[in-house]
């Protein structure tokens, strides 16, 4: 059974992830996180020749091994639900057609790891589908080109821009079975300040994500402490500044035990040369279904609330001038009873 409460689904009967899966580019294999992820490449090209099908390849094996894991064969998986930054979300289509699963491709930039896993747990959830897998990816190489500068173009970039995160997580979520479960999924609206600047992601993203935690807390009637940690996808040190700045303007301060970044905690932004921090549509979907499920896991964290962020811009839309709109969207994934 689901209801419905404002913008947000509350499974009665929770989805569960039996199983998730990440994979990574070297700068995340050298990052505090790298023991959490399930497998690190040396090399960006990942033996590809274009770094466009390096990221497809990223997609694939998070996926094959996901579905490994959790125990299926491929022909088990209802539904593939994904989706990724490349022009018509290129890199899951085209892993959708090497995994030859019935798919729905989704965009939310950034936002797309929480997108699709609530996407997946609402079909798990109504019964549409007894298993799903769900993922994104990303890759530096293929944004920088895409989005800003070619990397031989060598551009030096100001301390506000990210660095987009070379990865794919994957999850397979079940009606029934053992590993975390969503409990509830907040569905974002698409706010839009007017910022232009592609290098100050984490600013144009940080009121969509003060707006759907905002909307969570109100919807579900809970307080930030009925969590054990809550984290926002990619703002990075400017955006996340800004939201802890915008929710005590709001009413809603969350302390800061409880509150963290993906693009703060892939990286070591004092080490690494990474500027504001991590970003790209991995970001979120490797630390959650890396780092984060192995903290649940270890019942380190009973309850956590992961808040995707993206920015919804394209080349076409920044050669005219138009602003960058944002979106958030969040899933809380909770501890099983009993576990």
């Amino acid at each position: 059974m689901i209801s419905h409460k404002g913008q947000t689904w509350e499974f009665h009967n929770p989805p569960v992830l039996i199983s998730a899966a990440t994979v990574v580019g070297p700068d995340e294999g050298q990052g505090p996180l790298a023991n959490d992820f399930d497998l690190i490449h040396q090399d960006n090209t990942l033996k590809q020749k274009s770094w466009e099908k390096a990221e497809k390849a990223l997609m694939e094996d998070a996926a094959d091994l996901a579905i490994k894991k959790s125990g299926m064969q491929k022909d088990n998986i209802n539904f593939f639900v994904g989706g990724d930054l490349m022009n018509q979300i290129i890199s899951s289509s085209f892993a959708a057609r090497t995994l030859s699963i019935p798919y729905l491709g989704v965009f939310g930039a950034c936002s797309t790891s929480m997108e699709s896993l609530a996407i997946s747990s609402l079909m798990v959830g109504t019964g549409a589908a007894k298993y799903v897998l769900s993922g994104t990816c990303s890759h530096n190489c293929t944004v920088e080109k895409q989005f800003r500068y070619p990397t031989e173009y060598g551009s030096q970039k100001p301390p506000t821009a990210q660095y987009t995160v070379t990865g794919a997580g994957a999850s397979v979520v079940a009606a029934k079975g053992e590993g975390p479960v969503v409990t509830s999924a907040t569905i974002g609206k698409v706010i839009d300040m007017g910022i232009t600047d592609p290098f100050n992601m984490g600013a144009a993203m940080a009121p969509a994500a003060a707006d759907t935690i905002v909307a969570h807390f109100r919807d579900m009637k809970r307080s930030p402490d009925y969590y054990d940690l809550i984290v926002t996808g990619d703002l990075a040190s400017v955006g996340f500044k800004i939201v802890n700045e915008l929710l005590k303007e709001q009413g809603m301060p969350i302390p800061s035990r409880l509150f963290n970044d993906c693009g703060l905690m892939i990286y070591d932004i004092e080490k690494q040369g990474v500027q504001a921090g991590g970003s790209g549509c991995g970001c979120s979907a490797v630390v959650t279904y890396g780092h984060l499920l192995k903290r649940i896991e270890k019942g380190e964290i009973r309850r956590l609330l992961v808040v995707a962020t993206g920015a919804l811009l394209s080349p076409l839309s920044y050669q005219q001038g138009e602003s960058i709109p944002c979106i958030a969207h969040a899933v809380a994934i909770e501890r099983q009873e009993g576990a």
